[in-house]
């Protein structure tokens, strides 16, 4: 919606077993491609460099790609992806961009090595949600990232606004530094090992999608759809006293019994918010929970009981 000239495709991965993002993107007029592998850290190469190719291979050519992945993927393995194949020949990476939530952060982030990659490699950090923290914390979230990353171009944004004169086109991606870690590492395009642990059950469907439970460093996915309404009162208990505090981000688009709007919900942290569109389609629930140490069972139970009783 803001690419005043700049002819840019964007490709959209999820971790998670529906993807929902295709629904939740703002509307454009143009296509949509969505990478819904689950995982683009590992076995989405191959589906990367496949999308890569249509979008290049398209009558209407264009000027920048952004490949938006998931918030648990290591930017390494995205980045040999086109370092490593035939993409090297016809494409330039320009940078990695990694988004701090200001409001969330905290010392056991740092703990995972996933986010720790990605202030390493992002050579763009921006701190988000700089209006609803103190300057003090921002300080101090900066202290703390730069202590990791010195060099890094750091900017500070308001729900992600940011001049695309800072972040596109800039040339920072230091080709060299990745060559070296990946040589470090010792992974390749074509299977690499992670320094991070996964526990993968590969148990693709028809659409070549992961399980919902992908365990990244303890954080798993859960998926859960209904075509019956839920109840807003129930739903608003689920939210205030049993939403357990290793979900760290929720996405989803809610029926409620009590209206005919379509409910476009999003979580990350403590705060949620609920925003109201037209239907297009069947109605139904679709919800996506992303956390750590995740009692599915448990949670799949609370949410059926959210349901309006017929």
């Amino acid at each position: 919606s803001n690419q005043k000239g700049i002819k840019t495709a964007v490709l959209v991965n999820e971790f998670g077993e529906i993807g929902i993002d295709n629904d939740l993107i703002i509307s454009t007029d143009e296509e949509v491609i969505e990478l819904s592998n689950g995982c683009i850290c590992c076995t989405i190469n191959g589906e990367l460099l496949e999308a890569v190719n249509r979008i290049l291979e398209r009558k209407e050519k264009i000027d920048y790609l952004i490949v938006e992945t998931t918030g648990l993927a290591d930017p390494l393995p995205v980045a040999m992806t086109f370092l490593g194949s035939e993409l090297r020949d016809l494409t330039r990476l320009d940078s990695i961009i990694t988004l701090i939530d200001a409001e969330n952060f905290d010392e056991t982030i740092l703990d995972s090595q996933i986010a720790r990659a990605q202030i390493i490699y992002g050579d763009i950090l921006i701190i988000n949600k700089c209006d609803i923290v103190k300057k003090e914390r921002i300080d101090i979230i900066q202290s703390r990232l730069n202590a990791i990353k010195n060099d890094a171009r750091m900017l500070f944004a308001v729900k992600g606004n940011v001049s695309l004169q800072l972040v596109m086109s800039v040339g920072l991606f230091d080709t060299d530094f990745y060559l070296e870690q990946d040589l470090k590492n010792s992974s390749h395009i074509h299977g690499h090992s992670h320094e991070h642990e996964h526990e993968h059950e590969h148990e693709h469907d028809s659409h070549n999608k992961h399980s919902e439970h992908i365990d990244i460093e303890g954080f798993t996915s859960l998926s859960f759809t209904t075509e019956e309404p839920f109840e807003l009162k129930k739903f608003q208990n689920f939210l205030d006293n049993q939403m357990p505090s290793g979900v760290f981000r929720a996405k989803g688009i809610l029926w409620f019994f009590e209206s005919e709007r379509r409910h476009i919900f999003h979580l990350a942290g403590k705060r949620f918010s609920l925003e109201d569109s037209d239907w297009e389609g069947k109605k139904n629930n679709q919800l996506v929970l992303i956390g750590k140490e995740l009692d599915h069972k448990m949670l799949k139970k609370q949410l059926s009981a959210c349901i309006k009783c017929t």
